[in-house]
């Protein structure tokens, strides 16, 4: 079994949902007493936010490569980043590792293929709806075509992330919100929507909504689990 290094700490909720599916899918694969070789490094959220406001993606770049470096130097075989946003650093990780990295969105993408889709919708922070870098990554490794939101509807989602799910606050109001944009954007054409945040999971499930879900956090995981255990 390979060790899984971890990048967490964006947020620590959502980084012991990793840590829980990791463990449990290994468990289920190999029975007995087995759990995942690991190295988990957190690190602080409030610094990782500041700096994503202020947009010092320079400064950000060299947050996640010493992390990056020192669960290297820890023994990992392998990197996974347990958020999505933060894959924006990417490059530079890859860069200045000498292992490999598993992207969330390469993940994500062979899960989309798998299941047929041709055009689907993304929901994330701001940064990850915005910017091109999980967009691009799609349509250029799989030829997947991506919606978003609305810009009123982008920074509801946003607030919503920031103010309530990085703080663990699940609220009924903010969760039917989120079915009505999803149920918008399927009438767009999309035919899955893909919880880009791995917040979202704790707020939205495949059971509210009529259109497959891809719960990165989910899929992302169980992917190192079978990267780790190859």
């Amino acid at each position: 079994m390979k060790t899984i290094g971890l990048i967490g700490g964006m947020s620590w909720e959502s980084s012991a949902v990793y840590y829980r599916i990791i463990n449990s899918k290994v468990k289920e694969i190999l029975g007995g007493y087995h759990c995942a070789k690991s190295v988990l490094l957190t690190v602080d959220f409030d610094l990782i936010q500041k700096l994503q406001f202020e947009e010092n993606w320079a400064e950000l770049d060299k947050v996640m490569v010493k992390a990056a470096k020192q669960l290297e130097n820890a023994g990992a075989d392998f990197i996974i980043l347990c958020t999505n946003t933060m894959h924006l650093c990417s490059p530079a990780i890859v860069k200045n590792i000498t292992i490999p990295f598993l992207h969330i969105a390469e993940a994500t993408g062979t899960r989309i293929s798998e299941l047929g889709l041709k055009k689907v919708a993304l929901l994330g922070t701001r940064f990850t709806m915005e910017k091109d870098f999980y967009k691009t990554y799609l349509i250029e490794h799989f030829g997947i075509q991506v919606i978003t939101p609305d810009k009123s509807e982008r920074d509801f989602i946003n607030g919503t992330i920031y103010n309530e799910l990085v703080h663990g606050l699940i609220k009924t109001e903010s969760r039917e919100k989120f079915k009505k944009i999803i149920k918008e954007l399927e009438k767009q054409g999309a035919e899955g929507v893909i919880l880009g945040c791995t917040e979202i999971p704790l707020l939205i499930s495949k059971n509210d909504v009529e259109i497959p879900v891809l719960d990165t956090t989910q899929i992302h995981a169980e992917k190192a689990v079978s990267k780790a255990l190859e």
